[in-house]
């Protein structure tokens, strides 16, 4: 099936999951990316269980900390 991922079209197979995904595209720190199907949040937890869907698009986010000294 065909999604995008990060703007890039990618063909992946069916009832690829996203934990599948994250792992298949060699996401950096995966414990720590924010996976956004569709622009909705996936929770951490659904990760293995949350399957795409033919079109989906998806975006690795990383939420950077940060402030003033």
């Amino acid at each position: 099936m065909n999604i995008t991922v990060g703007g890039d079209k990618k063909t992946v197979a069916e009832g690829t999951t996203v934990a599948q995904l994250v792992e298949q595209e060699n996401v950096e720190n995966p414990d720590y990316v924010t996976v956004a199907v569709n622009d909705a949040f996936v929770d951490h937890a659904d990760f293995d269980t949350h399957a795409l869907a033919e079109g989906d698009t998806v975006e690795f986010l990383y939420f950077m900390g940060g402030g003033q000294r």
